[in-house]
């Protein structure tokens, strides 16, 4: 069996075992040393002024929309490809989601699309930078700059990408982090961060993640009870030190990927566009990605659907009114993500690849 992911702690156990008994011993759990160091850290790895740890990624991006003065009644586009966490955050801000559709290579939100969409309602743009590979960051900060909108970047898969040699997360107002055990820097619970350069949206992030109180007691606006807890934290602080090397061990896997699987018909492996990818999870599209999938799982191969429904058709998003963006309606027909984390062998993707091949189909993809 080739599982699709490792969640138990690997190289770092000791590390992870101390960092759990360091914060046990001191018997201090919420918004303490742990989570000040973390923010700290956190942020010069971002390149970045400020990190406010919050519970969850979800929270990490509605905090940061209002932070960044997103209110209700404002029009956020994002991309209808992603975790439906993405859109449900602009809710939670009070604000509606306006789906853009993806650039088909990229499958990332088309700046195009965001242009296209743009009404005098929009106030923002969320581009989420997905499967580890930024978005179009240039183009879509150039639609920014001309029509004066805010830009919250999900980084939720990217954690320390870069695009055109830039740390994602930091093109915009703000950025978003997720925590869950799954991404490329996870700790063994929920959790999350918000990165800013600007002062006062940290001091107001901050405020809004503990029930908007200004000081103890005495709330001055509403706000959320989302904290990073100290336990996270600390492991968080441990496995960041590693984060480079498990970062540049999914890069060496990635490449190994592309060449084992170069040259077959029925699949397309969607290209890199920056160096600076990250492989946070790695996608391969085919038109009998369902037939592909079983015929793996038969092979004792686990792989994932990412994601098989677009934001725009799902019925929690209805009420937005959402418009449908057929690119995205292809891709998520033809989506699977095989295995790829930092502890998997080179021999593991040998054979993975090595199944692809043998899979008995001739049809190939329309693009």
């Amino acid at each position: 069996m080739i599982p699709f992911l490792q969640l138990t702690p690997g190289d770092d156990r000791a590390a992870v075992d101390a960092a759990i008994r360091r914060v046990v011993e001191r018997g201090w759990f919420v918004l303490g040393p742990e989570v000040e160091a973390f923010e700290r850290e956190f942020a010069t790895a971002c390149g970045a002024a400020h990190a406010v740890g919050v519970g969850t990624g979800t929270d990490a991006l509605a905090i940061a929309l209002r932070a960044a003065g997103i209110v209700p009644g404002d029009e956020v586009i994002t991309t209808p490809l992603s975790a439906a966490y993405t859109g449900l955050a602009i809710m939670m801000a009070g604000a509606r989601p306006v789906f853009a559709d993806i650039d088909p290579e990229r499958l990332t939100i088309d700046p195009q699309a965001i242009a296209a969409a743009i009404t005098s309602r929009t106030t923002a743009i969320v581009p989420v930078h997905l499967y580890g590979q930024a978005a179009d960051m240039t183009a879509i900060a150039a639609v920014a700059e001309r029509h004066g909108l805010a830009i919250v970047e999900d980084c939720c898969q990217a954690h320390l990408a870069t695009c055109g040699g830039r740390p994602v997360g930091s093109f915009g107002h703000a950025a978003a982090y997720s925590f869950y055990p799954t991404k490329n820097l996870g700790a063994l619970g929920d959790g999350g961060a918000l990165t800013v350069t600007a002062d006062d949206m940290a001091a107001r992030a901050k405020r809004l993640r503990n029930g908007g109180q200004g000081d103890k007691y005495h709330h001055i606006e509403f706000g959320v009870n989302s904290r990073l807890d100290e336990i996270q934290a600390a492991i968080l602080r441990e496995r960041l030190t590693r984060l480079p090397s498990w970062t540049e061990t999914r890069r060496t896997l990635a490449r190994q990927y592309r060449a084992a699987l170069a040259g077959i018909a029925h699949i397309i492996v969607p290209r890199e566009f920056d160096s600076g990818h990250v492989y946070h999870l790695f996608p391969v599209l085919s038109g009998a990605r369902d037939d592909l999938m079983r015929h793996l799982r038969q092979r004792g191969i686990e792989t994932l659907i990412h994601y098989p429904i677009p934001l725009p058709r799902q019925p929690a998003f209805a009420d937005q009114q959402p418009a449908q963006c057929p690119v995205a309606d292809r891709i998520c027909g033809q989506v699977l993500s095989l295995p790829l984390h930092s502890s998997l062998a080179a021999a593991a993707v040998d054979e993975v690849a090595a199944a692809v091949r043998a899979f008995p189909v001739a049809s190939t993809i329309q693009s």
